[in-house]
């Protein structure tokens, strides 16, 4: 970390030239500053060292609190505000001139207005406070699709956060070098008052302002902002896709296969990027490694004519309830050391436990509100959306290719969601055009990771319905726009994991045994499994999938591989919202396809 005199950013010469040496950089900072009238001024330039001051002053400053040294070494608990936890979609804008580019299911702001307002809660808003300087790198460095960041932060938590989760550094400045084009990310936490908190995008000047809360979603601006929403728009505009997808690796049978999947946020995307094979498929020599849990870039090789990906990501931001040795081994080691913990419990000895850690809770500890806690007293002791914040490095599974600047290439793409009832447990797509239709009516219960009423049903097109920075009828047109880029496409899946009975247990065990169905997705798109044909797409029968040694009830998991009708119907039905929302914009291919749907019933 380096302190930059205020002098020197006002004057443009001495420190800030020999530390900043993009002259556009410069004077967005100078800007920045005047604005914002911050203490001080510091340059972080990435770094172990450098993250462990940064943790040190959180200490200090009541920020984080350090862990146990031997059980968790250099890991440290933070606690949000009690209004601050959640991604905040209430207050989540998509700013530009004209309304239609937002499209209807974003919140829209006219930029003019939202620069305006924001300014005005940014004057002034970081006097007393330092200010962090965090030039950052999204993807691997030399990748076709590595972008350049700078986030402006009032936030210790942020600042020692990012250094996870991005390339942080001079590896920015490096790969900007006298460029314009850099994401401007301003943000400070304020008074984390939600009356005035607002999580603003700006796709037409790559920017994102963010005031008013310190929650990860909302204010580590390069993950959610940079890399989903804005990267989506400019995807839109430059031919590739920024989607909310799991890149996970497959060695199976002597081949290697890439994979990547879209869930929901807390439906189980990190346990299933972190899967590890059941003992029967380890011994047959299956492995499963993460290139991301969470975010892929995608775009079509010239070359080869196929999809290729890379994680933007150099870190996971994981859901802690339900994490346990038992359902995310990988994870658990993961976490061990340097990390941070978000809204967890801490336990006398200097320990941390979330709901689902261990079978048996603790006798006392400190809730995530930091208030004394027993296993009788009514609350949960960690936040249902508690975070784990690890670099991606500590991954014991972590793909050779996480760093490959070209990405690895995609075999099959998988849509899942949370549905009790309803959705079978696995299907696959009759083509693209289908795919992209299962995808864009895809539906979930809501989870703890957004504000708002848990377990309503909703539509969340390719899990991305919260991350679209432009119109959704764009966006499903771009879909299918890339397909005419591709000569051997994915195939593309529907998965439920979370059915359940009558008695409204789990069907599927999930977890590891979710590579049963991902064996089955392989074969079939290597032509090596049997697939029959139903109204929904291909679907495998009992004999397909691989059963051995598991305990399952058979009747039970038939049924979970039938379409009902009546289930159907509803479905279509219900996916018909979406379509009038969009009415005269949505694209010709899902009307086509839907009708062939209808007419199969």
């Amino acid at each position: 970390m380096q302190e930059i005199p205020l002098a020197a950013l006002r004057q443009d010469q001495g420190a800030v030239t020999a530390l900043i040496a993009n002259a556009h950089a410069r004077a967005w900072l100078r800007e920045c500053v005047e604005l914002c009238q911050p203490h001080n001024v510091v340059l972080c330039g990435g770094g172990e060292t450098e993250r462990q001051e940064l943790l040190a002053q959180g200490v200090q400053a009541g920020v984080f609190v350090r862990l146990h040294p031997q059980k968790l070494p250099r890991c440290y608990l933070h606690r949000s505000h009690p209004n601050d936890v959640a991604r905040t979609e209430s207050c989540t804008f998509i700013c530009s001139p004209q309304q239609e580019l937002a499209g209807p299911t974003n919140h829209w702001m006219d930029s003019a207005t939202a620069y305006k307002k924001l300014r005005g809660l940014f004057h002034g808003c970081m006097a007393g406070r330092t200010l962090y300087v965090l030039p950052f790198v999204m993807g691997p460095p030399g990748s076709p699709l590595a972008r350049v960041g700078i986030q402006l932060t009032d936030s210790l938590y942020v600042a020692a956060s990012m250094g996870i989760m991005t390339r942080l550094g001079t590896a920015a400045f490096k790969q900007l070098g006298e460029s314009n084009a850099f994401t401007r990310c301003l943000h400070s936490v304020a008074d984390c008052n939600p009356e005035r908190r607002y999580i603003c995008h700006f796709p037409l000047d790559n920017a994102v302002w963010s005031f008013g809360s310190g929650y990860g979603g909302n204010a580590l601006l390069g993950k959610k902002c940079l890399a989903l929403r804005l990267a989506s728009y400019l995807g839109y505009q430059e031919g590739w896709m920024a989607e909310h997808m799991l890149i996970s690796g497959v060695q199976w049978n002597g081949e290697k296969s890439y994979v990547a999947a879209a869930f929901p946020s807390a439906c189980g995307k990190t346990n299933f990027a972190m899967l590890v094979p059941p003992e029967r498929y380890r011994r047959a020599g299956w492995q499963i490694t993460t290139v991301g849990d969470d975010i892929a870039w995608l775009w079509v090789d010239k070359q080869e004519n196929r999809l290729r990906a890379i994680n933007p990501e150099a870190g996971y931001f994981g859901v802690l309830p339900g994490t346990n040795w038992k359902t995310n081994p990988n994870a658990m080691q993961t976490m061990a050391h340097d990390t941070i913990y978000t809204n967890v419990a801490l336990l006398p000895d200097g320990d941390v436990w979330w709901e689902g850690k261990t079978d048996t809770p603790p006798d006392a500890c400190l809730d995530w509100t930091g208030q004394p806690w027993t296993p009788h007293c009514g609350r949960p002791a960690a936040h249902p959306n508690s975070r784990f914040t690890a670099p991606m490095r500590n991954n014991p599974a972590l793909d050779p290719a996480a760093e490959d600047p070209n990405g690895v290439p995609i075999t099959a793409i998988i849509f899942g969601g949370r549905r009790a009832t309803g959705v079978p447990l696995v299907y696959q797509s009759f083509n693209w055009m289908h795919g992209v239709y299962a995808g864009a009516t895809l539906s979930s219960e809501t989870t703890a990771a957004a504000t708002g009423e848990t377990g309503v049903v909703r539509r969340d097109p390719m899990a991305m319905l919260p991350f679209i920075g432009y119109n959704i009828s764009e966006y499903f047109h771009h879909w299918f726009a890339m397909r005419k880029q591709m000569y051997d496409c994915p195939g593309i899946f529907h998965v439920n994991w979370f059915r359940r009975n009558e008695h409204g247990e789990f069907i599927w065990p999930g977890y590891g045994e979710n590579l049963r169905i991902l064996e089955w997705i392989l074969k079939r798109c290597s032509g090596q499994a049997y697939g029959r044909e139903t109204r929904l797409g291909w679907m495998p029968r009992l004999e397909d999938l691989n059963l051995a040694d598991l305990n399952v009830n058979q009747q039970e998991l038939e049924a979970a591989l039938r379409v009902d009708p009546e289930g159907f119907k509803n479905e279509i039905l219900t996916a018909g919202e979406l379509f009038i929302q969009l009415a005269g914009e949505m694209p010709k291919e899902m009307i086509f396809i839907r009708e062939l749907l209808v007419s199969r019933l």
